[in-house]
């Protein structure tokens, strides 16, 4: 299967990482790199099919996009590996542990989708503490409602390394990411499903996250026996942007998890 990657020089274990929805390798070395330096890894980023430099070249589903991440797997790595991934990528890398157990060392969780469709998500029930004034003028206008419920560190330094984030590496296929998320392919089929993973696993959550929330990741910990479970206040849905300390804090924490 042909998925664009990087691939850092590294002695250690090998983690592959996984994008955000419609976001590409680029930003996820972003949001992770900093919180796994240090520890001599050979780090992989991953571009999804119809995302950053992987064409489209699969059917518009969640499952085919996972298995296309499998089929890279089997070609590209001789033993099992670490998956990180934020978002959708968490959603898709806790698809993989699932399905195929045998290709996967550990999980590491960042602000992941449990459900696809929205209706069924547990969102948190305050809003976030109000931002300074003008926190949001240099985001777009049509990004700035979906920032407004995204954001637990509402600040404009903020803002602005998310955008510069979300703008890193090109859009992908447009048309393809939108065939995605509103078809009926978007929900893995055992998305439901708990299947028991027993490789150390870390889930970090954002306490303010108004996109995916924060309970029903804690609820879904009945699947990992050796799971941590965070929720960082001051966080929400862009995590790695808005808590970087902590984010390294935990990921090192399951690093060394990884390793015993």
């Amino acid at each position: 299967m042909r998925l664009t990657f990087d691939r850092s020089p590294g002695t250690g274990p090998e983690v592959v990482c996984l994008p955000m929805f419609s976001t590409t390798r680029v930003a996820t070395a972003a949001a992770l790199a900093p919180a796994l330096s240090g520890a001599d890894l050979r780090e992989t980023y991953l571009d999804l099919p119809g995302h950053g430099d992987t064409p489209a070249n699969c059917p518009a589903t969640s499952q085919a996009v996972l298995d296309s991440v499998c089929a890279w797997l089997d070609q590209h790595v001789d033993a099992p590996v670490l998956l990180a991934g934020v978002s959708y990528g968490a959603y898709l890398a806790a698809g993989v542990a699932r399905q195929r157990p045998d290709l996967t060392r550990g999980l590491l969780l960042v602000c992941p989708g449990v459900t696809i469709a929205p209706s069924s998500r547990t969102l948190p029930e305050h809003r976030p503490p109000p931002g300074p004034t003008g926190w949001l003028d240099e985001a777009p206008t049509d990004l700035r409602a979906h920032l407004d419920a995204a954001l637990g560190h509402r600040t404009p330094a903020v803002v602005g390394t998310v955008l510069a984030a979300l703008a890193a590496g090109g859009p992908g296929d447009e048309t393809f990411q939108r065939a995605l998320r509103t078809g009926p392919g978007y929900a893995l089929p055992d998305e439901d499903v708990d299947t028991p993973f027993h490789g150390p696993v870390s889930v970090l959550t954002g306490r303010q996250d108004g996109v995916v929330g924060y309970t029903d990741q804690f609820h879904a910990m009945r699947r990992y026996p050796r799971g941590t479970y965070t929720s960082i206040d001051e966080a929400g849905h862009y995590l790695p942007f808005e808590q970087p300390a902590l984010l390294r804090a935990q990921t090192q924490d399951w690093l060394r998890r990884t390793r015993a």
